[in-house]
């Protein structure tokens, strides 16, 4: 047995409870953690209240770092070894759990549990936005909402080490200056500045090539209108809820922008894939490129409140629930 948090039905915080849960010995393909640290990701509040449907009842949480206690056969890891992962189900809000092998990767020397867990699913996030779903170069200019977000603060870091410069939202003056610390160039607060007339401003009127959109509804429709004729939108979460139904016109009309909708588990489907995105982002951290701030800390049995302060933007940099 072993204590895990289970939802039997979708909604508020309070469908979350702390359950004993039976543990079987792993099967073929499969390895048994033991965590030692669990991220909080926007994500798993997305599988709680019921905008991603999951069948009920469920476990929660995707992301986490631990210790390989027993493994079934055909693996390529041993007891004792250090993994992380954010790709492998749901689930990770547990004290231990059953995983495939194929979706988890070392922890390099010199990177301890917390910070794995705190940056695999916004690392790898970060990873594919900058580098994959639009390969960002040196000298462009992009936009990014939720700058003082977990994502937020690691893709000015990456962006910033590449020599892009970024222009970041965020929603006070506190998070103005913890997103200048993180590789933002331009940090606009958007309850007292207008977003558009500053991106027009820092750009002489170009607009940008780029914007990266995890806030959803209340930022979707100006980030079309930062986009330069032929831009791409890139919609990779509803922080503030799903925007409304798009409506193809708008995108003619702003001068033919692209728009996309990427999510982290088709960027890192393959094990090759996985483990390369996994490989940069510790890469990016061990070079001191990316630092990892861990902003606040919740035991498992407080997870109810970890959500309401997530949702209710209480909280910055990640967020980490200790098992």
């Amino acid at each position: 047995m072993t204590q895990a948090i289970r939802i039997h039905k979708t909604g508020a915080p309070e469908v979350m409870v702390l359950e004993d849960v039976a543990l079987p010995p792993p099967g073929p393909g499969m390895v048994t953690i033991a965590n030692r640290a669990i991220g909080l990701n926007f994500i798993d509040t997305y599988f709680r209240n019921g905008l991603y449907p999951v069948p009920l009842p469920s476990g929660l949480g995707m992301e986490g770092a631990g210790v390989v206690k027993a493994v079934g056969e055909g693996v390529d890891l041993a007891v004792g070894d250090r993994v992380a992962y954010c790709s492998a189900g749901i689930g990770a809000y547990a004290q231990a759990l059953n995983l495939a092998a194929a979706r988890l990767v070392h922890i390099p020397e010199g990177i301890d549990f917390e910070h794995a867990a705190a940056v695999m699913l916004k690392g790898q996030t970060a990873e594919y936005l900058l580098q994959r779903t639009y390969a960002l170069q040196s000298g462009e200019t992009c936009l990014f909402h939720a700058a003082a977000g977990g994502v937020g603060l690691v893709f000015g870091q990456w962006a910033n080490s590449i020599g892009a410069r970024v222009i970041g939202t965020v929603g006070s003056e506190q998070k103005v200056a913890i997103a200048r610390a993180h590789g933002y160039h331009h940090v606009i607060n958007y309850r007292t500045e207008n977003v558009v007339e500053r991106v027009l401003e820092i750009t002489g009127g170009e607009k940008l090539p780029v914007v990266y959109d995890g806030v959803g509804r209340d930022t979707f429709e100006m980030s079309l209108d930062c986009l330069r004729p032929r831009g791409l939108m890139v919609s990779f979460g509803n922080a503030s809820g799903p925007p409304a139904p798009l409506d193809l016109q708008a995108l003619t009309v702003r001068g033919s922008l692209y728009i996309t909708r990427p999510t982290l588990t088709t960027y890192t489907a393959t094990t090759e894939d996985l483990r390369q995105s996994s490989t940069d982002l510790f890469n990016r951290m061990l070079a001191g490129q990316v630092r990892v701030e861990i902003g606040q800390h919740y035991a498992l049995a407080d997870i109810q409140q970890a959500h309401r302060d997530l949702e209710e933007r209480k909280t910055t940099g990640s967020t980490i629930i200790l098992p």
